[in-house]
């Protein structure tokens, strides 16, 4: 039985042995394939600025699936800032495996402001000022573990008072774009290219979500 708790300073070893599983074979799974910079981008910041609102799911006494969370988006260091230093303190750009990465990055930038379209960006709305990620790891997947990690999150909103939170995935992520709309979410906004993301040699693109929707679903 799946059994949701706050996280605590001794899960941070196990924590980040699940990162490195967690989303195996999605859309989503990586970035540019440095486990290491990626945690500083995605769990890191979350353990150290806002452990209050991290979850861990346990399934038989392990660690199977947690949520990151922020009830303050404005307050919290910008996802463009985390991915900056990521890239400055590991020196990703000038690293055999990862350069191509960013070397496609950089030529979907450019193809895209040549059609004057925008890319992937983040996310700021008073109504939503929080925001998440969530990850299982393969074996969770079908336990009910995602759905009470964020029925978990959706109590933290509402014991803080929280008017409302935001989360970007993948629009090729249909799995996971089908769970958050199962959940109450809904679609927000465009869906711009994320430069340098492949999935199946084929470009991915944002979809920003956003709870509750508002009568008017702007």
């Amino acid at each position: 039985m799946i059994r949701v708790r706050s996280f605590t300073e001794a899960d941070r070893a196990e924590l980040r042995r699940l990162f490195r599983r967690a989303g195996e074979a999605s859309p989503s799974a990586g970035l540019w394939g440095d486990q290491d910079s990626e945690a500083a981008i995605y769990l890191d910041p979350y353990m150290d600025l806002a452990p209050d609102s991290l979850f861990v799911a346990v399934l038989d006494g392990a660690m199977v699936g947690y949520l990151t969370g922020c009830l303050d988006s404005a307050k919290f260091p910008s996802e463009s800032e985390r991915v900056g230093r990521a890239i400055r303190k590991h020196r990703l750009v000038f690293r055999a495996r990862t350069a191509p990465f960013f070397a496609r990055a950089a030529f979907d930038t450019a193809s895209v402001a040549l059609r004057r379209e925008p890319t992937a960006r983040g996310f700021r709305d008073t109504r939503r000022p929080a925001h998440l990620h969530i990850n299982l790891a393969p074996e969770a997947r079908g336990t009910g573990a995602a759905d009470a990690l964020l029925n978990r999150w959706f109590d933290r909103l509402r014991e803080t008072g929280s008017p409302g939170c935001h989360l970007q995935t993948l629009v090729e992520n249909t799995r996971a774009v089908r769970f958050f709309r199962r959940m109450g979410f809904v679609e927000h906004g465009p869906t711009p290219l994320v430069p340098g993301f492949r999935y199946n040699g084929r470009r991915m693109h944002q979809q920003t979500m956003v709870w509750p929707p508002s009568p008017d679903r702007p």
